[in-house]
């Protein structure tokens, strides 16, 4: 369980610069195919935590990511990978 200060998921996905839009982050949210800490999740405003999960498909690829830290803004991609660790992506199988 992972407690202390939390932000949005479809803000963090934005300023994390792992959406494109802060809309596209709440469609995501909403499509039921975004999972933190292995829950599924339908509504953007679920909070995410430093040492979250957070993985959804994007393409023929599957992103995980564990949150390092809360992002204040939405800065510059550089600034934003420092917010979060990639832990796996992996290519679907084709059935």
């Amino acid at each position: 369980m992972v407690y202390g200060p939390g932000l949005r998921i479809d803000k963090f996905l934005w300023f994390a610069r792992l959406a494109q839009s802060r809309s596209s982050a709440q469609s995501l949210c909403e499509s039921r195919r975004l999972r933190l800490d292995g829950r599924v999740i339908d509504r953007p405003s679920a909070l995410v935590r430093p040492g979250s999960v957070v993985s959804f498909p994007r393409g023929d690829d599957i992103v995980v990511v564990r949150v390092e830290g809360l992002p204040h803004r939405r800065g510059p991609f550089t600034e934003a990978q420092e917010h979060y660790t990639s832990l796996m992506t992996q290519r679907m199988a084709a059935c």
